[in-house]
């Protein structure tokens, strides 16, 4: 079954290695506590908002061992009037036996207030 992983950080600034750093630890962490290897995904979508572009988040994946098939596309959010500021979102599909309630969505640092609902206590 093919199943998405929701993924979301924010950075302090608009600095490339701010924004491969944090997507770095974003990504880890969302495959880590899924336990996903990179065999069994099949796209990463990256956004992120008009505030970001100093970089492109989707070389991160490029810095994690044994991601280099893995299909990555970064893209820009739709610019939203008061929405979060400076904020990456990721769409990881992935094959897994896991139903819907069992997927661990990510959100990091200002993200969490995106899916207060689904964010870690």
């Amino acid at each position: 079954m093919i199943r998405g992983i929701r993924g979301a950080t924010t950075v302090d600034e608009n600095r490339e290695n701010t924004i491969i750093k944090n997507t770095k630890i974003l990504i880890q962490e969302m495959v880590q506590t899924n336990k996903v290897i990179p065999e069994d995904i099949a796209s990463v979508f990256i956004s992120v908002t008009s505030d970001i572009n100093d970089g492109f988040p989707a070389k991160a994946l490029r810095l994690i061992d044994g991601w280099t098939y893995v299909p990555v596309m970064c893209m820009q959010e739709i610019d939203v009037p008061n929405s979060l500021e400076k904020c990456i979102r990721i769409m990881m599909t992935v094959n897994t036996e896991k139903n819907q309630k069992e997927v661990t969505h990510i959100y990091h640092n200002e993200a969490i207030k995106l899916r207060p609902d689904l964010s870690r206590k």
